[in-house]
């Protein structure tokens, strides 16, 4: 197996203390000057930038950064306890826990300006911790992120845990040159920084080089500078940090592709709405490149003011740079008053959320208003948003009255139609069409891909011809699809794009190989297999912090056969949260590869306390006691899982199959019926019903489900 790559943390002396980021040389590293090296030249945009969210990200605590009341202030939020107060020059809080715990935290940085403002405090092995309450600057009170939830100290949410460290969730995009190094067998961070803010060079690159370039007197040749001219460059510097998304690689390279270090999140019903409208976070990029201000070549900068972070204009006026006025700011374009908060063009198509508690954020897919969907599929539109005391089917009403019954083709209809559970042939059809239409944008189509299976002549040719998608992002989803498909097939396809120019495509090709080392293939063919295989460790490896990402390292050493080597990452993710439920079957099976039935029972079992309504972890034990001989407990566990969840045809299937090999024939075929019920096409769940059907005298009936399914293959 090619020996993983970034395990050198081993090398570290147990007892070299962590490196302050406060005592980090900001002078040269790694060509980052600091803004100072660039006033000089370029007065008139850090004059610009000072003051802004960027330059405001991240600062060390002091009377002139603290916004909040630390003025010896008492205060309850869903039964936390706070106090905050000042020792000398220090900024203290105490917390009373949910299970009266105390403790007394020295704030040591602030975290951003408004809507809100955050407080970092430091914890052992170098993690750094947001604490969850939070100052309003607007109202200017404490308040709860995620308002009335009760969140245990034991909870991923905690903010002394995971999802509130800084060094995994926060750092990269609130500091310049951020070195996250996490030390992946210890558990602890030695994160470095070169400016603690958003500066010049967080997204125009290190300056030296151009500053060496700029004294001599050159005026032509490489400027040594990232200057995001055109819509691509400036994405690549905006959207690693304005995009909800996986890193490929250990750190961010200001200027580099998008695709050869990050994952955009596609559109997921778990983050947006079902036709592709925000509902948690995706940080603005997600929802830019649905849009037809992306396909016609908008940057950021054309509404933004890349330096201050404002707009560069007020209310219509902004759309209006593009839009003809006459046609477009008018009452017979949005039949509103005129000059009306209604007739503003965000309001209808850059509808927003509030996230964090109080920061609104709109929509940048700019879509027109859907009620018609609104109807069928349940989705939100900018008409009800308003309206909020008149239906749908009067805003459908309204919008069919005033532009006609026809609607423009959108990927919308596409997205809802393939997250339905039922797709009629003729809407596969169109379906199998749309991933290869590139006159939609490759997030909606490459979604599409995720939401289908794929099996038949006409899905698996419009799957192939996505492998040459221009799109990398749909060339990898493409693959992805490969991965429950035979080794031979897996091998052909990726083989190919182990060589393709994008390293999120040469990584999906990776991940249909895990455990393959190239026997047959050229000298070539091993060594491009041998670099995307470092590629995808090295992407396993950057989302290590995580406990997802510990996940996704216990499944490779899984399929790699190194059982301990997974059951260690199962376990820390566990460790880093235990409510991540998809660990707890891995770890089991994992358990019960090593032959530790005991702790794989225990897996379970714990599994089951922490969600006792899920159906799952007792078709496992029930697998488990089956393999023990326990037939009887094992019965018992099936139904249960039956019962928790009525749809669960694995457990019907198995149960089905125990009465059969034990002989009770009607019981065998009640459950074969039963699973049928849900899933009439099954053939595996037919195979078995005739086979019953044979025990029990009915032979035609036997043979006629046997000629079905021979003449199905």
């Amino acid at each position: 197996m090619i020996s993983l790559i970034l395990i050198t943390c081993e090398k570290e002396s147990k007892g070299e203390a962590y490196q302050q980021i406060s005592s980090v040389s900001h002078a040269d590293s790694e060509g980052y000057l600091g803004d100072a090296s660039c006033i000089s030249c370029h007065e008139s945009a850090y004059k610009t930038w000072r003051g802004s969210h960027h330059d405001k990200a991240m600062q060390m605590v002091a009377d002139s950064t603290v916004l909040g009341d630390f003025n010896d202030v008492n205060v309850s939020i869903d039964g936390v306890g706070y106090t905050f107060f000042k020792n000398g020059g220090d900024f203290m809080i105490q917390v009373k826990e949910l299970d009266d715990s105390e403790a007394e935290y020295k704030v040591a940085y602030v975290f951003g300006i408004t809507p809100l403002q955050q407080y970092i405090v430091d914890f052992p092995d170098g993690k750094k911790q947001v604490l969850r309450v939070t100052w309003d600057t607007l109202e200017n009170k404490w308040f709860h992120q995620y308002a009335g939830d009760k969140i245990t100290i034991t909870d991923w949410l905690h903010w002394t845990r995971g999802a509130q460290n800084w060094n995994t969730m926060c750092a990269e995009c609130h500091s310049t040159n951020l070195k996250k190094n996490y030390l992946v067998e210890k558990d602890s961070f030695h994160t470095t920084y070169s400016s603690i803010n958003v500066s010049c060079e967080s997204c125009h690159g290190p300056g030296k080089k151009h500053v060496q370039w700029a004294d001599s007197g050159q005026k032509e040749g490489e400027m040594h500078l990232v200057l995001g001219g055109d819509q691509q460059s400036q994405l690549n510097m905006c959207a690693p940090c304005h995009a909800r998304r996986m890193k490929l690689t250990q750190n961010l390279i200001p200027g580099n592709l998008f695709e050869d270090q990050y994952l955009v999140q596609n559109i997921s019903s778990e983050y947006y709405h079902l036709d592709g409208q925000i509902l948690e976070e995706d940080y603005v990029y997600g929802s830019f490149l649905q849009s037809k201000m992306h396909t016609q070549g908008i940057k950021c900068g054309d509404c933004h003011n890349v330096h201050s972070n404002k707009l560069k204009l007020e209310g219509n006026k902004l759309c209006l740079q593009c839009h003809v006025p006459e046609k477009y700011d008018s009452n017979e374009h949005h039949f509103h008053e005129m000059n009306s908060e209604s007739a503003k063009c965000i309001n209808c198509h850059m509808t927003g959320r509030y996230y964090m508690g109080n920061d609104f954020r709109r929509d940048h897919s700019f879509r027109v208003p859907r009620p018609d969907q609104s109807l069928s599929y349940g989705t939100p539109n900018a008409c009800n948003e308003c309206h909020q005391d008149q239906s749908e089917e009067w805003a459908a009403n309204w919008v069919e009255k005033w532009y006609g019954k026809e609607r423009t083709p959108h990927f919308s209809d596409y997205l809802l139609l393939s997250n339905q559970n039922e797709i009629s042939y003729e809407d596969r059809l169109k379906l199998n069409e749309f991933i290869n239409d590139l006159n939609y944008p490759y997030i909606a189509r490459s979604t599409v891909i995720g939401n289908l299976t794929f099996s038949g002549e006409d899905q698996i040719k419009s799957l192939l011809k996505a492998l040459s998608d221009s799109s990398a992002v749909v060339r990898y989803h493409a693959l992805m699809q490969f991965r429950g498909m035979a080794p031979q097939d897996r091998m052909t396809v990726a083989q190919k794009h182990l060589k393709d120019k994008m390293k999120l495509v040469r990584i999906g090709a990776a991940q249909l190989l895990i455990g393959f080392n190239g026997e047959g293939w050229s000298e070539t063919d091993k060594l491009n297999l041998f670099k995307a295989n470092e590629e995808f460790e090295q992407m396993l490896f950057a989302n290590a912090d995580f406990s997802t990402g510990r996940l996704q390292l216990g499944d490779y050493f899984m399929q790699n056969n190194d059982i301990k080597t997974a059951i260690k990452h199962y376990d820390k993710a566990l460790e880093m949260d235990s409510l991540l439920f998809p660990v707890y079957t891995n770890l089991a099976t994992a358990y019960s590869i090593d032959q530790n039935t005991e702790k794989a029972f225990e897996t379970l079992n714990t599994w089951m306390d922490y969600q006792p309504d899920a159906g799952r972890p007792y078709y496992l034990r029930a697998l488990l006691n089956f393999e023990l001989g326990n037939g009887e407990i094992a019965v018992e566990d099936l139904k249960m899982a039956i019962d928790l969840d009525p749809q669960d045809i694995r457990s019907m299937y198995n149960l089905a199959t125990f009465y059969y090999q034990i002989k009770d024939f009607e019981s065998a075929l009640k459950e074969a019926n039963h699973a049928l019920g849900i899933d009439p096409a099954n053939p595996d769940i037919k195979y078995l019903k005739a086979l019953v059907l044979k025990e029990l005298g009915r032979i035609d009936e036997a043979n006629a489900i046997l000629n079905e399914l021979e003449s199905s293959q």
